[in-house]
């Protein structure tokens, strides 16, 4: 035994040593991990992961937040085999396509919301949103108006990190590295109630935050405006779920001024909110919208755009050829291991489970377990996603100070302490595999309530919180 411990420790460094040299990690500050050393993920089943020394983690961010089905389905791997026997790869240009993609393609016509009868293929988030852009500017153009340009988003949104994604998105600090950013992209208020609102309602603040989209359709001219481009609920940006009415009124505003309405559901979609889509959730109708991670459930990379009859009728009668795609667009083997995610989720009634039972229970246990915490002064959330923000006061609401990094001190308790919890600023996030189960949710807030616990303590030793 002790053999095999010293070869797997040896085997470790190794890997660490081979990381440090060669790696370069998205999101990372390479000097301080390298310092530090990676974890090396070894193996996962259900929604657990473990790690090479051996230590179990509860996944709460389904990798990220892609790990709808859970780890270790065979059925995924035997439709990623088949395919690759069959055919493991040929392209969608050229007028061909193949049975994978021309299949999925059908079934995403059928679970979309709406007229978002026709789909576009891609291989991650940020590709879909660059794919966004692409047929949003050159609808315009088909229509005869091609000074339509601008595109409107909003601040602490994500929608990915190539230079397109990261001008449409509103993070400050993915901004400050890079620039200069593509032009004709605005940003609007983000719909944040807890952290933004004041004194105003709820009510309010929705009716507020939504105006900002017509103010700067105004200031910008709307016979200017390109689209608009929100996620149903804030992913990245800490878990910000729009207070009631604020979509209603966003698409209000979209409809009068004759702007094209994109649901980002990179990260909503395939069940997250209890529903296929998070539009369905909040009543939203877009005219696109791009999907991915859910898609197939992180087994392979594949993302898509849906696209509404009045956009796809424009283009395929009045566009010619659309200069635009990817060597891996509907990949076969991503596109066979996409349509048996998707026969799961409905086969065992996934999707419905979150919506009727887990769902529910997440969001009250959360309350009930997380919710008297000192450093919780506020949860949302909706089906298995939730953001907690943390705070130095709950009366009067005092919010740490930005320099302190909080989040980062829960999220490295976590990670010791066998829990995947992100931290996004400090606002700390979870969205576990939809396959969890009441027992599991109960599992995953016990250890959420003792890393909050060792925060706490962490704080305290800084003389950040009172003893």
């Amino acid at each position: 035994m002790d053999a095999q411990h010293n070869t797997a420790d040896s085997g470790d460094t190794e890997l660490r040593q081979q990381d440090a040299a060669h790696h370069l990690h998205p999101f990372t500050d390479s000097a301080a991990l390298n310092r530090r050393g990676s974890r090396v993920i070894d193996r996962a089943d259900g929604i657990y992961l473990w790690d090479t020394e051996g230590q179990q983690l509860i996944d709460g961010m389904s990798g990220l937040w892609c790990v709808n089905i859970g780890y270790g389905r065979q059925e995924l791997v035997d439709a990623a085999s088949r395919q690759m026997q069959q055919l493991p790869y040929y392209n969608t240009f050229f007028q061909t396509t193949t049975a994978p993609a021309t299949r999925l393609a059908s079934r995403l016509a059928e679970l979309t919301p709406g007229d978002l009868n026709h789909i576009f293929f891609a291989n991650s988030g940020s590709e879909a949103i660059d794919t966004v852009i692409r047929l949003v500017r050159r609808y315009w153009e088909v229509a005869g108006k091609p000074w339509r340009k601008v595109l409107i988003a909003r601040h602490n949104a994500y929608h990915g990190s190539t230079i397109a994604g990261t001008s449409l998105g509103g993070m400050a600090a993915m901004h400050k590295q890079g620039g200069p950013w593509l032009p004709g992209i605005e940003h609007i208020r983000q719909p944040y109630w807890y952290g933004e609102g004041g004194e105003l309602s709820a009510d309010a603040f929705a009716r507020e935050a939504a105006a900002a989209l017509e103010a700067k359709i105004l200031e910008v001219g709307p016979d200017n405006v390109a689209a608009f481009v929100g996620e149903p609920i804030q992913g990245a940006g800490g878990v910000i779920v729009p207070p009631p009415g604020y979509w209603a009124e966003i698409q209000r505003i979209c409809r009068q001024y004759d702007i094209l309405l994109v649901a980002d559901e990179v990260i909503c979609g395939f069940g997250r909110t209890g529903n296929w889509f998070g539009s369905q959730t909040f009543g939203i109708e877009p005219d696109l919208m791009s999907m991915a991670k859910g898609l197939s459930s992180g087994y392979q990379p594949i993302s898509a755009v849906a696209v509404g009859d009045r956009v796809a009728n424009a283009l395929i009668e009045g566009g010619g050829e659309f200069g635009h795609g990817f060597t891996y667009s509907g990949h076969p083997v991503a596109c066979a291991v996409a349509l048996e995610n998707l026969r799961l989720l409905e086969a065992e009634g996934i999707i419905d489970r979150v919506r009727d039972d887990t769902g529910p229970w997440f969001q009250q246990q959360l309350r009930e377990r997380l919710g008297d915490h000192p450093l919780i002064g506020h949860i949302e959330g909706v089906g298995l996603v939730a953001g907690m923000a943390l705070v130095q006061s709950k009366a009067p609401k005092t919010f740490f100070a930005s320099d302190l990094d909080v989040g980062t001190i829960c999220r490295d308790h976590c990670f010791a302490n066998g829990l995947v919890m992100r931290a996004c600023g400090n606002r700390m996030v979870l969205a576990p595999p939809l396959i969890i189960t009441r027992e599991q949710i109960d599992q995953l807030l016990s250890r959420a309530r003792h890393c909050l616990d060792l925060t706490l303590d962490s704080l305290r030793a800084l003389g950040v919180m009172p003893d």
